[in-house]
């Protein structure tokens, strides 16, 4: 079973931004999104807020400005409560369940540079009620093992974010060698991110030029409601506005693991322009793959949450195939280069 060295490309870019990112604590994230920018060569900037940004010419220059964006935040825990003995108590930040964790190691971002470790805990199944009931974050500690003064001088309070340490996240490869499944924890939406990343790689060495003015924006807090997205969106006022996020597949999804990415048509929010869609589709099969189309009741993207905000006019969300979501995801290798072709050919060419 092929798990290591993952020498794909984008594995290897994911492998590089698996530094702790919960909502509100992006700047170790997005310190190594402008480094990579800055390694390829593209000029870029950073807002109040957090999102980083890069703007593109179109060869159509009065063409309408379009924005592609990937959110840098995590779904993880926030904590709510220092006992006396130094355990946490935690709730969640974004759409995390602690069943999704299981007991585990966990990193506690907290005001000092160095995080803390501890322990996620639910508690001994011996003699207790635990082991016939659903877990949820009321059942859930952290084990720090350290005092409450211990923990205010390592820079841990209430509102301090915990995700899991570096050595649980993967990625790991199995199934056939030559069609091979990666997992990790999590793709939401570091995956994202590497594709725009990995389309202006492209577009550099390429010496390509999209076919619209265009914006590129890494952003913060999706989690929390896309509020990053909201703020670049409404600043910039795109016409069109392209999340490039995952596709989670709920039961009765018609979505498959085979390599093909795929597309919102509609989530909890809004329907998503449907010519945008049809065009994105046609783009897909130019680039020899194809988009699946999904619709969605219980999600939302920061494309239709742009919409929601009136800070759009056409919008649209499509990615990699994703099992497990907020969770140990599950992909298909191949769909990660669908996904760049479909993409690069969409923006050069429409």
């Amino acid at each position: 079973m092929p798990t290591s060295p993952i020498t794909h490309p984008a594995l290897t870019l994911f492998s590089q931004l698996l530094v702790a990112a919960p909502s509100g604590r992006e700047e170790g994230i997005a310190a190594l999104v402008r480094a990579k920018l800055d390694e390829i060569g593209v000029a870029h900037q950073t807002d109040g807020a957090g999102n980083v940004l890069v703007r593109l010419a179109g060869r159509a220059g009065d063409g309408p400005l379009t924005c592609y964006a990937a959110h840098l935040d995590e779904i993880g825990m926030v904590v709510t409560r220092i006992e006396a003995n130094g355990d946490l108590r935690v709730d969640r930040s974004g759409g995390l369940h602690p069943w999704k964790l299981g007991e585990g190691p966990v990193e506690i971002v907290g005001d000092r540079e160095q995080p803390v470790i501890g322990v996620l805990s639910f508690g001994s199944t011996h003699g207790g009620s635990l082991g016939e009931k659903a877990i949820g974050w009321g059942d859930c500690r952290v084990i720090t093992g350290l005092t409450p003064a211990q923990l205010k001088a390592a820079g841990v309070r209430p509102g301090s974010t915990a995700v899991p340490v570096r050595e649980m996240r993967g990625p790991v490869l199995f199934g056939p060698a030559a069609d091979p499944l990666v997992a990790a924890w999590t793709f939401d939406d570091r995956m994202g991110v590497v594709a725009l990343l990995r389309l202006l790689e492209h577009l550099q060495r390429e010496k390509l030029t999209p076919l619209h003015p265009t914006l590129i924006a890494f952003t913060v807090h999706e989690e929390g409601g896309g509020q990053g997205t909201k703020l670049v969106a409404a600043r910039a006022q795109p016409e069109i506005f392209i999340a490039i996020d995952g596709c989670p597949i709920p039961v009765g999804a018609p979505l498959a693991l085979d390599g093909r990415p795929g597309i919102w048509s509609k989530d909890r929010l809004c329907h998503y322009d449907q010519p945008l869609l049809r065009q994105l589709m046609h783009a897909a099969e130019r680039a020899d793959t194809e988009l699946q189309p999904v619709v969605y009741d219980g999600a939302a993207s920061d494309a239709s949450l742009v919409r929601a905000n009136g800070s759009a006019a056409r919008i649209a969300c499509f990615g990699h195939v994703r099992e497990n979501s907020h969770g140990y995801e599950v992909a298909r290798l191949a769909v990660f280069d669908a996904m760049l072709a479909a993409l690069v050919e969409f923006v050069v060419n429409g």
